[in-house]
């Protein structure tokens, strides 16, 4: 059961809650080249972004947040390190919320004054606490980065954020080690009902990357935690939205389309497997209806699988039994396979 937290607003989508587990990824272009930057988030967009971040590290970059919102259509996030004034000046050019720590902002005079903005412009604040960034206090504490020296680490930034009335929070606690993530997830949802942002932090190149995501934040989800979520690869950031949607597609969580199940092949296959399934998943990838499809490769599983699936093929020698709802329609030949089954689709 998905854990219960406060819901939180921003832009034109809540995080928490009830709400979908939205998918973000951030930007790798200068900020404050706006026609850059705006065509990276386009492109985001189209693959399915729900959120996306900027980061804002000097002034150019948060006045160029007013240019960058009026021709985006996701909600935009400036992450901010120890300068105040760029938050401020980045929530006054329209951003949708803020990712800070608190703590690293200055005095508490600046802190109260990024608060007081944050709170006249009605916009959330995400306190990120990261492995790679842990402050001086808790690593003399505990001699190196420990899932209870983050966990405490948000605990201070966010005592700061309610000791000056604001509680619109959304809080990460992120680690590029997966077990030290998990637990310091964990312990931290114990203490509070603010939503949470999940991700391995610093997970590495597309394919390693991919899979340290995939374990660490399918934990966290088959566990209830996490209510928006970002898979980090040191890679193009498009490469990260599919990801997230295939991780969130696997545990039902959302419905990103077609579910295909297809089998791993053996020396039982008489057909070109590999290739019939990727054709058919590339010709199908823009139809975004909730049917599952199956292509199984011999008579072991093919049946039986095409039997659950709306639509399926039992490939045999050369060949392919087509399915719907288990009913056998027609076996057409191998090279037919292909054309059969995405005109089936478009058709359902």
């Amino acid at each position: 059961m998905r854990r219960k937290t406060k819901k939180i607003k921003v832009g034109n989508l809540y995080i928490g809650g009830d709400a979908p587990i939205s998918i973000q990824s951030m930007t790798n272009t200068k900020t404050s080249d706006v026609f850059a930057t705006v065509n990276q988030i386009l492109a985001m967009e189209q693959a399915g972004v729900e959120v996306v971040r900027v980061t804002v590290n000097d002034m150019a970059a948060a006045e160029a947040i007013k240019s960058i919102k009026s021709q985006i259509h996701v909600p935009l996030v400036a992450d901010i390190h120890f300068d105040y004034r760029l938050a401020i000046e980045s929530i006054k050019n329209g951003v949708d919320k803020l990712r800070i720590n608190p703590g690293n902002i200055g005095s508490e005079e600046r802190i109260k004054a990024v608060v007081d903005t944050a709170k006249a412009y009605h916009v959330p604040i995400r306190i990120g606490v990261n492995s790679g960034s842990l402050e001086k206090e808790f690593l003399e504490k505990y001699g190196h980065v420990t899932a209870d020296a983050l966990f405490e680490s948000a605990m201070k930034h966010i005592k700061i954020l309610e000791h000056l009335e604001f509680y619109d929070i959304i809080i990460s606690i992120k680690a590029s080690d997966i077990q030290m993530t998990l637990e310091a997830y964990e312990k931290l949802a114990r203490e509070v009902n603010y939503p949470f942002h999940i991700g391995i932090t610093e997970a590495g190149t597309k394919f390693q990357g991919t899979v340290k995501s995939s374990i660490g934040i399918g934990y966290l989800l088959l566990n209830g935690i996490g209510d928006t979520m970002r898979v980090s690869l040191t890679s193009d950031p498009l490469d990260e939205i599919p990801v997230c949607k295939a991780i969130l597609k696997s545990l039902k969580l959302r419905n990103f389309g077609i579910n295909f199940v297809s089998c791993p092949t053996c020396g039982r296959t008489e057909t070109d497997m590999i290739k019939i399934a990727e054709a058919i998943e590339m010709k199908t990838k823009h139809i975004d209806k909730e049917i599952t499809v199956a292509v199984m490769g011999c008579a072991v599983n093919g049946p039986g699988e095409a039997k659950e699936a709306d639509l399926g093929v039992a490939c045999g020698p050369h060949s392919g039994l087509i399915f719907r709802k288990g009913e056998i329609l027609k076996k057409v030949p191998e090279d037919e396979i292909v054309d059969t089954i995405v005109r089936m689709i478009e058709e359902y």
